[in-house]
């Protein structure tokens, strides 16, 4: 851990941040858009994910095996979307993420790949059905696995504990274009809007 972090994290706890959280009774998993296009580093938006797919893919197996709902989500535009929507002029490299193309698709090596959410925005609950499947299911607790760190995972954290869900992000699971955003907003995430914690405590769970 960097002197920063390290700094940092003492910092916030004498402040008051950081609390820990308590698991649920009714667990879900979300996985935020490990599609090709985020997987694969010859995709604009995307980098080397391989070590992220294969704990995410064992962390489902376990889900599927103890009855955990599962969420998949995955970013795709349509050809009108691509001229008109804010994100898009900021994140030109989004463009690439298109109705019916490669790159929106779920990455092959996990268990899992459907049903799937689409979505046009960074968190997983803008402008989705997503929280009231949540509450369908009855949901309290919410495992946030996928990418980017720091821009979707980041954001469905955020929105969840809005929502006053336990959230939980196994730190194997997630992951980043650079370690630096991807460090810093672990970080975060962990003082503010849920437990950043180890993939085993999650399966020690199921």
């Amino acid at each position: 851990m960097s002197d920063w972090i390290a700094a940092t994290r003492e910092r916030y706890g004498r402040g008051g941040l950081a609390g820990r959280l308590t698991w649920g009774d009714r667990p879900a998993v979300v996985v935020v858009d490990l599609i090709a296009g985020f997987t694969d580093p010859a995709c604009p938006p995307g980098s080397d994910l391989d070590e992220v797919v294969a704990r995410t893919g064992t962390l489902l197996e376990r889900a599927q095996a103890a009855g955990v709902p599962i969420f998949l989500t995955a970013i795709a535009y349509t050809p009108q979307e691509l001229d008109s929507l804010v994100w898009l002029r900021k994140m030109p490299a989004l463009r690439a993420l298109t109705r019916g193309s490669r790159w929106v698709e779920v990455d092959g090596r996990l268990p899992v790949r459907e049903p799937v959410i689409v979505k046009k925005a960074a968190s997983a609950f803008a402008g989705t059905d997503l929280a009231s499947r949540l509450a369908a299911e009855r949901v309290d607790t919410l495992v946030v696995c996928g990418a980017t760190t720091s821009g979707c995972v980041r954001a469905t954290a955020v929105d969840a504990c809005a929502l006053d869900l336990a959230v939980f992000v196994p730190r194997e699971c997630v992951g980043d274009r650079e370690p630096g955003p991807h460090e810093a907003n672990l970080l975060d995430i962990d003082a503010k809007y849920g437990d950043v914690v180890g993939m085993e405590e999650v399966l020690a769970r199921w």
